[in-house]
């Protein structure tokens, strides 16, 4: 399937008011059943595994803190099937919100496969990435490069 660039950033759209109306079929309709929903690590989250689970949350979001999404600002590499995008998480029972980026992929179909998010927040400890995400695996970089060293001291 070919990805237009108005095409998926009307289904992240669809997407978020799957999520503001607190419709879980909808919202699993988003996702391939084994989608991975990632955040940072030590947040309350976790990884979410499944589009049900993904879909659960959202739903205990919007009854807990009356949740509400807006997509911020929107880009898209149809060659690559990713989407980012930033975004507003509004929580009005909390007297507050959440700033983040996500990072969507995308399947053959157009169905989300992975989305890791990544929040505006206070430094708390020497190491930030989104949790049960395999960045070694996947060959990011885990140490200083060498070519860096005794560059900045």
């Amino acid at each position: 399937m070919d990805f237009a660039r108005d095409e998926i950033e009307s289904r992240i759209r669809a997407y978020f008011d799957a999520c503001n109306a607190a419709d879980p079929d909808k919202i699993k309709s988003f996702f391939t059943d084994d989608a991975v929903h990632y955040f940072p690590e030590g947040g309350s989250f976790g990884a979410l595994r499944g589009s049900q689970t993904i879909a659960d949350c959202w739903v205990q979001c919007v009854n807990e803190f009356g949740s509400w999404w807006t997509v911020d600002h929107f880009v898209f590499d149809p060659g690559k099937k990713e989407a980012v995008i930033e975004w507003t998480h509004f929580k009005p029972k909390l007297n507050g919100y959440l700033r983040g980026d996500e990072w969507y992929r995308f399947d053959e179909k157009g169905l989300i496969t992975e989305i890791r998010a990544y929040y505006a927040c206070p430094v708390s400890q020497s190491v930030h990435e989104i949790g049960g995400y395999a960045y070694q695996e996947l060959n990011y970089p885990m140490n200083l490069p060498k070519e860096a060293e005794g560059h900045r001291s």
